[in-house]
């Protein structure tokens, strides 16, 4: 991360006091988190995004342009889990006291080799869990406006509701040979437990590491020995990895999931509901085929 230095803190503008006719500036630190922020605010809140559509929060870098827009703002929404390493650094630059609300903090985070896995919305359920927490926390810094959020917050959770009412039948009719997936960084942990498939990965859930050769050789052999439902792409992720792994194996890849961020304005997955919609579309496509 490039450092944010202090004497960059004058240049910085600081919020004044939260006029009821004025919208919320909030700032989430990615796009599928801000999504969920504008869903639970509606016209009550205007959000930024710290990392934007198809970009990858694990290795970004914050510019002095983010720590204005934190600066700036009345809450800041984060994920939390270690997904964002460098945003407490990025928030003391700022010198901003708004509130900060991880909005994972009710949520009992999946362990991978004992480090909580980030990855909570690829659950949908977790998805709720989401907007509860940000309803709670703009409701908590703009009370009159307390019954809009919790109307918002849960028209939200009515659709994904719904979306799981509809899809988890047809995950559980899959065949036990069709539901080992293959992706190239470990960020489906949360939905691999919802939906009862099994997720292969040459990365593990950081994209800044690098698969060793040892490693991506016996996820090879694996392939090679099991059966695997589906390739897949990531939309934050370099596909050279992946068509690496299809080139050895001869699967072919079944499609891009978006993983990390959501996908840039006239993409498949521009909302988290777009996003979850187009990877279980995506995903049952692929694993279906006979």
């Amino acid at each position: 991360m490039r450092p944010l230095l202090l004497p960059l803190l004058a240049l910085l503008l600081t919020t004044g006091s939260l006029s009821a006719a004025d919208p919320i500036k909030a700032t989430a630190s990615f796009s599928i988190l801000a999504d969920i922020v504008e869903r639970v605010g509606g016209d009550r809140v205007v959000v930024s995004s710290i990392v934007g559509p198809d970009s990858d929060a694990h290795t970004y870098s914050p510019t002095v342009g983010d720590a204005r827009s934190v600066a700036k703002a009345d809450i800041v929404f984060i994920n939390g889990l270690g997904f964002e390493g460098w945003i407490g650094d990025l928030i003391a630059a700022s010198g901003n006291d708004a509130p900060v609300i991880t909005v994972t903090r009710d949520i009992e985070p999946l362990l991978i080799d004992g480090e909580a896995d980030p990855h909570a919305w690829n659950d949908l359920t977790n998805g709720v869990a989401y907007a509860a927490a940000i309803k709670e926390g703009l409701s908590a810094l703009d009370p009159d406006n307390a019954a809009v959020y919790a109307a918002n917050q849960h028209a939200f959770a009515k659709e994904i509701n719904e979306l799981l009412a509809r899809v988890q039948p047809r995950f559980a009719a899959l065949p036990q040979n069709q539901r080992s997936v293959v992706t190239a960084h470990d960020a489906f942990g949360y939905f691999e437990a919802q939906f009862g498939l099994r997720f292969l990965a040459p990365v593990g859930m950081n994209t800044d590491a690098e698969p060793s050769a040892r490693g991506l050789a016996q996820l090879i052999r694996q392939i090679k020995a099991e059966d695997i439902g589906g390739l897949f792409v990531e939309n934050i992720t370099n596909p050279d990895l992946v068509a690496q792994i299809a080139e050895e194996t001869g699967l072919d890849i079944g499609g891009r999931l978006y993983s990390d961020a959501l996908s840039a304005q006239g993409g498949p997955a521009t909302s988290y509901l777009a996003m979850m919609h187009h990877n279980i579309a995506t995903l049952l496509s692929t694993l279906s085929r006979p």
